[in-house]
């Protein structure tokens, strides 16, 4: 199908979409209860609908045009050799009677392939820096000027792996920076559907949405021969007020010149090194053991 159709298709299924929200949401409001529990989200958006007619579906309900789109997303990125971008991170959190807030902060990271990355992120909820040279990862708490570093000697998919699966710490959004994005993004995807584009910060993008057992999720990429992901959406659809993460992605730089120290930490003076890590359900960092 090529892009004219896919618009076509597209702009047909965003209409299906929009009256189906707008039911959705007076079923909502007639059946929904207060939630008992704090809930934090750590994924983002659910659709919970069914757009009827559609784009061809391949027999386990993957879009072929979606999919198209997101291993060519994935090989345009993982190809990169290196490449800066910043991004606005919003978090939902459901309180304990039942109210929707939203915490929002600012994201910034550097990859040079295969080894070296960094990562920041400036918020109510998070004050850190994640550096990986290759050989030491480090997280930097620089709210409390504490530090733990991990020798993770390997590439930056086994430095995201040790986070992750090590640490506990959930990273969102992070499974679009490993060498091939599309293995961990299409793993678990039961149905997708090419929604046509939309424009994310004035950028013409194609509108995938993709499902999963415990959360959706919804990828806005580029048009043209830049396919940069744009804006990515999360839902935990297993939470009560099923809360979301979204990330906007901005000042994309393809061909950057990166400072080799912006890989290597330097402790600030007072910092404290901690020897253990560990993660409460909230998804927050405990911090044990610090000398």
């Amino acid at each position: 199908m090529n892009v004219k159709s896919m618009k076509s298709t597209g702009l047909l299924n965003a209409v299906v979409l929009r009256l189906a929200m707008v039911l959705a949401r007076a079923k909502n409001e007639f059946l929904k209860k207060p939630a008992i529990r704090l809930t934090v989200l750590v994924a983002g958006l659910t659709l919970g609908i069914c757009l009827g007619a559609g784009p061809a579906m391949s027999a386990d309900g993957v879009d072929p045009d979606a999919d198209k789109i997101l291993k060519s997303m994935s090989t345009y990125l993982g190809g990169l050799p290196a490449f800066t971008v910043s991004a606005d991170v919003d978090s939902e959190v459901i309180d304990l009677l039942g109210q929707k807030l939203q915490f929002s902060s600012s994201a910034a990271l550097a990859v040079k392939r295969p080894g070296k990355l960094y990562m920041s992120r400036q918020g109510a909820i998070a004050n850190m820096e994640i550096i990986f040279n290759g050989k030491t990862l480090t997280l930097n708490g620089k709210g409390l000027n504490v530090y733990k570093q991990i020798e993770s000697p390997g590439t930056i998919d086994d430095a995201l792996n040790t986070i992750q699966l090590e640490i506990g710490l959930d990273l969102p959004g992070t499974d679009l920076f490993y060498a091939d994005p599309h293995i961990s993004l299409s793993s678990g995807v039961v149905s997708s559907t090419y929604l046509g584009t939309d424009y994310v910060n004035g950028v013409e993008c194609h509108n995938l949405a993709f499902r999963q057992e415990k959360t959706d999720w919804q990828l806005w990429v580029q048009v043209g021969d830049a396919p940069l992901p744009m804006k990515y959406i999360i839902t935990t659809k297993w939470m009560t007020g099923a809360p979301q993460y979204s990330v906007r992605f901005r000042d994309w730089n393809t061909k950057p010149q990166i400072e080799a120290n912006r890989f290597e930490f330097s402790a600030s003076e007072g910092a404290r090194k901690f020897e253990t890590v560990e993660v409460n359900e909230m998804g927050e960092l405990m911090i044990k053991g610090v000398q």
